[in-house]
């Protein structure tokens, strides 16, 4: 099995959506292990076309062969849908997307952190009145979302999912990791890092894909033999 072999997953799909019960795998409740219809060579090509840049292999062999969108890790994948002639990805995050800039290089090979540059958060004993405290945090916080959410941090950047309270992950598009699967935890202050395999190499989108659908078989036979 390559990583541009997907031939078995919709029949692997299949099976879990008739023995899952509710509850065994996190956020399954969302997708219901349904993926929707692949694209076709000439549904890529217009979608390409308007992104100005080639997705990365496997995620491109993903949408031909297993689907647009649907079943996948947490609460699915974000579908890719042709909305009055634009193709664009929909779901909670997938608007952090930037089609017009996706093919611009995501810099980034290691973690980083925006916050990690701003000042300590106004501490109420410094200042003589709860005015002036209200005014400095007010001016903390608005300094904090312009530095933090900018969008040139996620240039390159393709979100695919999301894992609740904000936290989403995304595949790298153009830049030196494209093809390597990120996390932006900036909703938790954590910034934006890299996925890792178990023996603490880049994921790309197939293990990724994978690692999920693996994991979700194994915990639904666990519990079958509970």
């Amino acid at each position: 099995m390559t990583e541009h072999d997907w031939s078995d997953v919709r029949q692997r799909l299949a099976r879990l959506a008739v023995t899952a019960a509710t509850g065994e795998v996190f956020g399954a409740y969302a997708h219901e292990w349904q993926v929707e219809p692949p694209l076709t060579p000439a549904e890529l090509a217009e979608l390409e076309g308007q992104l100005r840049v080639e997705l990365p292999g496997e995620y491109r062999s993903f949408l031909l062969q297993v689907g647009r969108g649907g079943a996948g890790p947490v609460y699915g994948l974000f579908p890719v849908r042709r909305v009055d002639g634009r193709w664009k990805w929909e779901g909670d995050g997938a608007d952090l997307t930037d089609r017009e800039t996706l093919a611009r290089p995501f810099p980034a090979t290691e973690a980083f952190n925006p916050a990690d540059g701003l000042p300590e958060q106004p501490d109420e004993d410094d200042f003589a009145t709860t005015e002036e405290f209200n005014a400095a945090e007010d001016a903390y916080w608005e300094r904090h979302d312009e530095v933090v959410y900018d969008p040139a941090h996620s240039v390159g950047l393709l979100y695919l999912c999301h894992l609740g309270c904000a936290l989403r992950e995304a595949l790298v598009v153009s830049g030196p990791a494209r093809g390597a699967m990120w996390a932006d935890d900036t909703a938790e202050e954590g910034g934006f890092r890299p996925l890792l395999d178990d023996d603490g190499t880049p994921l790309g989108f197939a293990r990724w894909y994978r690692r999920w659908l693996d994991d979700a078989e194994q915990r639904v036979a666990a519990s079958a033999r509970a």
